[in-house]
């Protein structure tokens, strides 16, 4: 790891109650700061960008989702998208963690890129919590 030795400093605007859980694990982690939290966190964006990266070839995977189903228009929004790669869709289960929170594992199984574009397509959507992707090559 190399160490910066010139920061910068930036501001941000975060709702409430995502700072407020944020510290919470920041506190039980024993990070001494909010910026060490937050230096972290980015790292590991940077980390996991730079895997997805690394996903080419034929792949098999699995992506999970969790969103708000309350948010308006986002089902359907949802539903497109994955009409629009159902080619690479094998299979997805839906389950309701919450009455406002919904689960989804979709199963996918194509070229990587297909994978990583779906999987940023479902990301970018207002009211999508999380998205994660996780594959592995399909060798025969």
């Amino acid at each position: 790891m190399t160490v910066d030795t010139e920061l910068s400093r930036i501001g941000i605007s975060l709702p409430k109650n995502l700072l407020d859980k944020f510290d919470e694990i920041i506190t039980y982690r024993g990070y001494s700061s909010r910026s060490e939290g937050i230096r972290d966190a980015i790292r590991s964006y940077i980390t996991y960008y730079k895997w997805m990266s690394d996903v080419t070839g034929e792949r098999q995977g699995v992506i999970t989702m969790i969103y708000d189903h309350g948010q308006r228009g986002l089902l359907t929004t949802l539903t497109d998208i994955q009409h629009e790669y159902m080619g690479i869709i094998q299979a997805s289960l839906h389950s309701h963690v919450t009455h406002d929170r919904c689960l989804e594992i979709i199963l996918v199984r194509g070229d990587g890129a297909d994978l990583k574009a779906l999987a940023e397509r479902l990301m970018s959507q207002k009211g999508v919590e999380t998205v994660k992707l996780t594959t592995i090559p399909i060798s025969d």
